[in-house]
Formats: structure tokens, sequence, C-alpha cells
């Protein structure tokens, strides 16, 4: 049996860590924030001290075996009833998948605390804060690459064929998914829809560009 300080220090070790991570969350304005994720990872951190420590008393009896790891086993599961509650769907886009991967692991903080793998804890908070804080531009970029840009070039009636903007474009002309033309209500005017994939705002800034440069393009516009 550890003594009652080391008790109160793996408490406060557990809460400390888990601020850490919920002051990030907190930052983003999610509802699981600093306050949630210290909760989460003092409770964990309990739980794995009651389930080591807590029934030292009944040991040695006939026919009674403990098994700690059940109950972190109870915590890990249990807690994506938590995680799940700050996922939110809206629209088409699923909100909060983050929020709910970093309460699960701040409860796996306060268990590895709660058992004085204080080294552990340690280390997998470093880990966390920069998986959160310093890969998230990264992410941004990813995320912009992959959605798609939608262009409508207006020009001269039959005069922007898709050969004149794979000219125009150069090594673009492979982002450029969707092609479609239609007359405008002006009969002289022809609409062109473009669709461009895998490029970033500046690609789409420079093809725009390039387009207006075009003799026959009347307007570029993005939708």
């Amino acid at each position: 049996m550890i003594s009652n300080w080391e008790l109160v220090l793996r408490l406060l070790v557990a809460a400390g860590l888990g601020s850490l991570i919920g002051a990030e969350r907190e930052r983003l304005v999610w509802a699981a924030g600093l306050r949630t994720h210290m909760l989460v990872s003092v409770g964990a951190c309990l739980f794995m001290i009651v389930s080591a420590f807590g029934f030292a008393d009944i040991l040695g009896t006939p026919n009674v075996v403990l098994d700690p790891s059940r109950v972190a086993a109870q915590v890990v599961s249990g807690i994506g009833f938590l995680g799940a509650g700050s996922i939110l769907l809206r629209g088409d886009v699923v909100r909060g998948l983050t929020t709910a991967a970093s309460l699960w692991t701040v409860a796996a903080i306060g268990l590895a605390v709660g058992g004085g793998l204080y080294l552990a804890a340690v280390a997998a908070t470093i880990v966390i804060l920069v998986i959160l804080a310093g890969i998230k531009p990264l992410e941004r970029r990813l995320q912009q690459r992959s959605q798609p840009y939608h262009l409508v070039v207006r020009a001269a009636h039959g005069k922007l064929p898709m050969g004149t903007i794979n000219d125009a474009v150069g090594y673009r002309s492979r982002r450029i998914s969707l092609y479609t033309s239609s007359q405008s209500e002006d009969p002289d005017i022809d609409e062109i829809r473009l669709t461009l994939i895998h490029v970033t705002p500046e690609d789409v800034t420079e093809i725009v560009d390039i387009l207006k440069r075009i003799p026959d393009v009347r307007e570029v516009e993005r939708t």
C-alpha cells in the first residue's frame, strides 16, 4: 500500500496533465474543455488507485482473486459513452471526433498516473499536445487540397473549348475534374463551369488569373 501523500500526488498529477490537454480544447471553444478533461483524468486515476490498492484488506482471503486490470479495461470502454456525447453531426460534417479521442487518451493518462507510471503519462501528454496543436496546420493544408473548387467562366460563344483551357493552364489542367458548357441568357456568351480538385487556394488564384488573361474570357467567378 502506498502512502497517503503518494495517493494525493497521483491525483494532482493526473489533474495537471489533464488540464494541459483540456486547455487546448478549451481554446477552440469545445464543449469538452478544461474541466471535463481534468475530471476524466482524475476519475480514471482514482479508479486505478482503487483497483490496485482499495481491496488490500481482503488480500489473502481464501478464494479471493483480484485483477486490477479489469477496472482499467472498464474505464477504457466506459469513457466511450462520454466521448460520444462530444460528437456532433452538422449536415454532412461530423464534428467532435478529435475531442472524443482526447477524452479517451486523457483517461489513459489518468490510468497511467494511477498506476505510478509518471514518465509514460508525461510523455503521452507531450505527444498528445503536439498532435492536437502542432499538426493542426498540416491537417488544414491537407483538407484544403482535398476539397473541390468551382469556377464559372463566361466567355465569347464557342471561343473557349476544353483544349484552349488546358493549353492555358498547362500542367494544372489535370486538376480539372469537370467541364460543362452552356449558353447564358446572352446568346453571345457561354457559361463554362469548371471543378478543380487536389489544388491549394494559391493554385486556384493562379488558375483564375490565367483564365482572365485569355482574350475571349469576359469574367471568371468562384462559386
